[in-house]
C-alpha cells in the first residue's frame, strides 16, 4: 500500500533517522492500537501511543507510552517536573499538536514540548508510531525518536 510521504517522515528523513513506514487501512476514525498492530504485523509491546497533557500551570507535556498500558498523572507529572498533568481536551489536540486525534506523532508537532517516552521503550529494538496521520505507521529506534524530540525515558505507565 503506497501512500504519500507525511511531515513525520520528512523530518526524520532530514535529521537521518532510518525508519520504516507501515500503512494499514482506515475509514475517517481512528482505530485503537491493538488493531494498528495486529494490521501492520507489529509486536503490540513494540507499538505506542502519543498522549498529550496540561499542567496545572498550562504547560503542555507529551507521553509517547505503550499502547495496552495507562498513563500514570502522579508519575507522570513527576518526571517532568510538574505539580500534576491531565490530558488535554480532544477538541484541543488539533490546536495544541498540529494533528488530529489518532494520528499525533512527538515528531513533528506545531512546537516543541517536553516529550517523555514509557522507559520501556528502551528494551525495543524499534518501537511503532504514528507517522502524523491515520493509517501511517513508522517504526524506528527509540534512542533516534529520543533525540529529535528531545526527550526523555521515565516510568510512567501504572
Amino acid at each position: 500500500m503506497k501512500e504519500m510521504k507525511t511531515n513525520v517522515m520528512r523530518i526524520l528523513e532530514k535529521e537521518k533517522v532510518a525508519y520504516e513506514a507501515r500503512f494499514y487501512p482506515h475509514g475517517k476514525e481512528a482505530v485503537d492500537g491493538l488493531t494498528v498492530a495486529k494490521l501492520t504485523g507489529q509486536n503490540p509491546e513494540q507499538v505506542f501511543k502519543t498522549l498529550v497533557t496540561v499542567s496545572n500551570k498550562n504547560e503542555y507535556f507529551v507521553f509517547v507510552i505503550p499502547l495496552a498500558s495507562e498513563l500514570d498523572m502522579k508519575k507522570a507529572a513527576r518526571s517532568v517536573g510538574a505539580k500534576s498533568v491531565e490530558m488535554i481536551h480532544v477538541k484541543d489536540i488539533n490546536k495544541v499538536t498540529g494533528y488530529i486525534r489518532g494520528g499525533c506523532s512527538p515528531v513533528g508537532m506545531k512546537k516543541p514540548y517536553r516529550t517523555t517516552f514509557h522507559a520501556t521503550a528502551q528494551e525495543q529494538p524499534q518501537i511503532m508510531v504514528s507517522a502524523g496521520k491515520i493509517g501511517t505507521q513508522i517504526a524506528c529506534a527509540p534512542d533516534d525518536l529520543v533525540r529529535i524530540t528531545k526527550g526523555q525515558y521515565a516510568d510512567v505507565c501504572k
